[in-house]
């Protein structure tokens, strides 16, 4: 996205008072003319009722010159002749607008660049680059001003609105830079989209492209935090978060999520859905290059040099410092995993320092599940979300994707879905993205015959990779060795077996064909092969699974492949004494498991039992080694049926389930563990909410049947849970086996995310709740649910939507929410409707939603953290609120007044303190009984002497408070929820009218008085 003018520091604030004196200001309901206006027409310097004259136009466009160049730095400023120049020559074009036979419509289509190309008189750099800003901000006014503008250009208008939001972003981001580091930025913004731009594709022979543009590639996944909190879009979540530890399973796209991310933020795409990316520099950090070779951890001016990027040298000096001084720096920090257990603390020092010396940037931290304990960033405020698996549609879109990026045709595509939805062990397999590419390709190479098992499909995955590429090629270069698959399987397995052992996922080149050197003589015909550096160049370049990152370094293409084969080396070799020792580390886990795979029915046994034996034995790591056996069975094909029974009775002692945490970390053993889950009989409600999320990650016939015996439990936290699993099952059997008997029940709230499901609802018998997910039309929507007593219905996701006309169908609706429906750009229809509680959310800054103000009849409003609020004249005067929420930017609070019916107030969002005047506005409010607060607004409390004896239920989201403070700001408090509890409560015991405490995590000693109830989710044994 080019960001006009954004080089000059031209803000929109820069541009209102050039708009509001340059055209006329029209009374209300002028912009609702149903038909173009011709721009000449606007204008307020001709025609009778002018207010601009010449001398006017002069001042002002000489001072929007003056402003666009006062923040270039003093080295890189024109002279006071250019400056003169550029606002006669502004001055000249603007005054042509009066003549100019064009109307809104048709510049408004043109597009700013286009627009301002027609009506420039000169090419003068300077004047050229404000002219064009100018354009800019010039046909997002026209948008604004006119609502037939914006209904007749939807795209245009909301392509200018996001233009003009981003110049804004990143004028506010960064400050004044040399043209020397602009320049660098510009450079090193085309490198990381190139260096990260485009994936590697696994399978495709040699007459096709082995690298997939990321932009096909990438699909967008799932994350999911704390169970309160609904899963959202990887990106969605991102945008709420400045600092977070990102989990996921091998394979699970970690990586590809961190290249999009840098790649979005060196595009400055606003259209990304992430606003908070515009004007940050990307510095993509992989632990195991800034690691290799036990280096130390790079400071930030070494941080292009210690990932190998070339344009190291060419940085201006100090270039880093200052964007991370700025806070204009996205830190993705990749694969906490890939280095030893015993440096992790070492990279944990290093980002505390980092963001200690430079707060205020953007961080990813990327990590295994069980790499890292869990809040083991939180005292730098990082939040914690872990990548899902691939639901149903997310595994069909992949395909799509994949089999369109090879050119297949659409029947091969529609039989591999077949294939994976018919068989359940495939279908466990495709949640992961590694292994649904390497599904994809084994069915591409093997005609559509696939092996069953993990391990079935790796051996042919590797077979395909180390045996095709040769084969296939038609005129292999002579001299080439000749390597079976059995020998390069051979000589790689001891690579692997060196970086597991030694904790370390790349190595030098020389070590590696020292190593080879050392296995050569073991093999037939070792002999007759070369050099062991001859070999080892044959493996890089032709096995498709080693590869040199880095001159002089060697790694394997994904870590999986590493830990199959020296997995595999440990079982020729029989290393299971030492595979037992290093079970409970977390870069040992899949080893484990594939060493089990791999090893025959007796050897399976002896390992098994040394996991059970050792649980035992050891209190510490006990839980980890009884759920690691448990795990591996999944790989057991032949096995003593005592030895079975022993590990699967240590697991009943973990089950059920108490919390989100061990449910999924119960759902990553497999399918296993779904015939061990108890039903609901005797499990207290949030047990059998966690046996239902467990049961629902997987996906599986046999979850099902586990998942049915949930549906007649009345527990709201449980139905939920049923409910938004549909996407996982298949559509038809989970919508009769589950969503139709929670239906007949109780009516719950239903969710759809495809029209499958959307349809599927619409023949139940009676719908009053129902929240929608994805690209539907108005009519989609209409038809299958117009005949329903619609009560609350929730849009989300909805791009197709172009305005509210369909509410008309549902007369009964009193509660509608709104999220990431960017073509509802007018509320104004909902005046003519009974919905009484209305909330906004989108996932970027959305187009201005006009009519906001009209909805007198609203009683709740909520506007989620990226919804724009200038001013609180924009929110219906007259509505009797008693609900109020507020975005990130919230305005001045001084009119609060407005609503003195309101009870709850919700200021968590955005990080701005509140003003001592602010706080009296809230403490005016007569009726107000419970508030919402985050960090900052609670610090300001006590900075300000705060109190607010009126207030009986607070709620606190964000980092741990200081509870002293809170009890003199809220002495009448009765009831408080605390998302983020310190450990000791005991400050709280002061508040004499206090019952209850609800804590976001488990609290262990909370020193408080038998009067006060505190509730909190049982912490994680596992």
């Amino acid at each position: 996205m080019e960001l006009a003018g954004a080089g000059l520091r031209l803000a929109s604030s820069a541009f209102t008072p050039l708009i509001r004196r340059l055209f006329r200001q029209d009374g209300p309901g002028a912009g609702l003319v149903d038909q173009p206006v011709r721009i000449s027409s606007l204008v307020s310097f001709r025609g009778e009722k002018r207010s601009l004259v010449q001398a006017d136009l002069d001042r002002l466009c000489g001072e929007l010159v003056r402003r666009a160049v006062r923040g270039v730095g003093p080295h890189d400023a024109p002279s006071e002749d250019e400056v003169l120049t550029a606002a006669e020559l502004l001055t000249r074009t603007f005054a042509a607008l009066g003549d100019l036979a064009m109307d809104d419509v048709q510049a408004v289509r043109l597009g700013h660049e286009e627009f301002a190309r027609r009506i420039a008189i000169a090419d003068d750099p300077l004047y050229r680059r404000v002219l064009d800003a100018a354009c800019l901000h010039i046909l997002n006014f026209f948008t604004q001003r006119s609502t037939f503008v914006a209904r007749t250009l939807v795209e245009q208008s909301r392509r200018l609105d996001h233009l003009s939001r981003a110049v804004d972003l990143l004028i506010e981001r960064v400050p004044s830079r040399s043209a020397e580091d602009a320049a660098f930025e510009e450079r090193y913004a085309r490198y990381v989209q190139h260096e990260h731009g485009r994936l590697t594709i696994y399978g495709l022979d040699l007459h096709q492209s082995r690298e997939w543009p990321l932009d096909d590639a990438y699909l967008s996944l799932e994350t999911h935090g704390d169970p309160d909190t609904a899963p959202q879009r990887a990106e969605r979540a991102l945008a709420g978060h400045e600092r977070v530890l990102l989990r996921g399973l091998a394979g699970s796209g970690k990586t590809t999520l961190v290249q999009w991310v840098a790649v979005a933020a060196a595009r400055q795409d606003l259209a990304a859905g992430m606003p908070q990316l515009i004007g940050r520099v990307p510095f993509v950090l992989p632990m195991r290059t800034l690691t290799r070779d036990r280096r130390r951890l790079p400071d930030p001016e070494r941080f292009l040099a210690a990932v190998d990027c070339p344009l190291a040298g060419a940085q201006p000096e100090r270039w880093t410092d200052r964007v991370l001084s700025a806070r204009r720096a996205l830190l993705l920090v990749d694969g906490i995993d890939e280095i030893p257990e015993d440096e992790r603390d070492a990279v944990r020092a290093w980002v505390r320092r980092l963001n200690a010396s430079y707060p205020g940037n953007l961080w990813l931290v990327t990590a295994r599940p069980s790499a890292v304990r869990q809040d083991w960033l939180g005292s730098e405020a990082f939040a914690e979300l872990t990548l899902s698996p691939m639901s149903r549609s997310d595994v069909q879109a992949f395909v799509h994707r994949w089999h369109r990026a090879i050119g297949a045709g659409p029947e091969t595509e529609r039989a591999l879905l077949d294939l994976i939805h018919a068989r359940s062990d495939l279908s466990a397999l495709a949640a992961s993205p590694l292994m649904c590419a390497l599904i994809c390709a084994l069915h591409w190479e093997r005609n559509g015959h696939l092996p069953r098992g993990r391990k079935a499909l790796y051996d042919a995955a590797l077979a395909m990779l180390l045996e095709r590429r040769d084969r296939e090629r038609p005129n292999p270069p002579r001299g080439a060795l000749e390597l079976d698959a059995e020998t390069q399987i051979s000589l790689l397995q001891k690579l692997a077996y060196w970086l597991i052992t030694n904790g370390r996922f790349e190595m030098s080149a020389s070590l590696a064909a020292k190593l080879i050197g050392q296995a050569l003589p073991a093999i037939r015909q070792g002999d007759q092969l070369g050099s062991p550096d001859r070999v080892l160049e044959h493996l890089v370049e032709r096995s498709g699974v080693l590869r040199e990152p880095a001159e002089g370094a060697v790694d394997f293409v994904h870590r999986t492949f590493q830990d199959y084969l020296g997995a595999r080396e440990m079982v020729e070799w029989q290393h299971f004494p030492a595979l037992v020792d290093k079970a409970h580390l977390d870069q040992w886990e899949d080893v484990v498991r594939m060493a089990v795979a791999h090893a025959q029915p007796v050897q399976r046994g002896e390992i098994l039992r040394a996991l059970v034996e050792r649980g035992d034995a050891d209190p510490e790591h006990g839980v980890r080694l009884h759920l690691l056996a448990t795990a591996c069975l999944e790989h057991a094909t032949q096995l003593a049926p005592e030895i079975r029974a022993e590990v699967e009775n240590r697991a009943r002692g973990y089950l059920p389930p108490r919390c989100y945490a061990e449910s999924w970390r119960l759902a990553e053993i497999g399918s296993l563990v779904a015939e061990l889950l108890p039903g609901p009989e005797g499990l207290a409600d949030h047990e059998a909410a966690a046996v239902v999320t467990t049961a629902s990650r997987m996906g599986t016939d046999s979850a099902l049947n586990a998942l049915r015996a949930f549906t007649h439990q009345p527990s709201l936290q449980i139905r939920h849970a049923l409910a938004t699993s549909w996407k996982r099952f298949d559509t038809e059997r989970y919508f009769h086996e589950i969503i139709a008997r929670l239906s007949a029940i109780k009516e719950p709230e239903l969710y759809a995310t495809s029209r499958a499901e959307l349809s599927l609802l619409g023949t139940l018998k009676s719908l009053r709740i129902v929240d929608i997910r994805g690209d539907f039309t108005s009519e989609e929507i209409t038809h299958a649910l117009g005949k329903h007593p619609i009560q609350r219905l929730c849009l989300r996701e909805c791009p197709s939507l172009r305005d509210l006309g369909l509410l008309r169908a549902f007369p009964a609706l009193r509660r509608l929410t709104l999220d990431d429906c960017p073509g509802v750009t007018d509320l104004s229809e909902l005046a003519e409707t009974g919905v009484e509680g209305l909330l906004l959310d989108a996932s970027a800054p959305p187009v201005t939603l006009g009519g906001l103000e009209r909805l007198n009849g609203l009683r709740s409003l909520a506007l989620g953290s990226a919804v724009e609020l200038t001013s609180l004249d924009r929110l219906p005067s007259a509505a009797p609120l008693t609900h109020l929420s507020l975005p990130a930017r919230r305005p001045d609070l001084i009119g609060l007044g407005t609503w003195p019916t309101l009870t709850k107030l919700l200021l968590h969002q955005g990080d701005r303190p509140l003003c001592e005047s602010e706080w009296l506005a809230i403490a005016e409010l007569p009726a107000l009984d419970c508030l919402v607060l985050g960090p900052e607004a609670m610090r300001s409390t006590a900075e300000l002497g705060v109190s607010l004896p009126g207030v009986a239920r607070l709620e606190l989201v964000g980092s741990p408070p200081e509870l002293a403070p809170l009890v003199d700001a809220f002495p009448g408090l009765r009831s408080l929820f605390l998302a983020d509890p310190p450990q000791n409560l005991s400050p709280l015991a002061r508040l004499p009218e206090l019952t209850s405490v609800d804590a976001g995590h488990s609290v262990t000693d909370h020193g408080l008085p038998d009067r006060i109830e505190v509730s909190a989710p049982p912490a994680p044994r596992y």
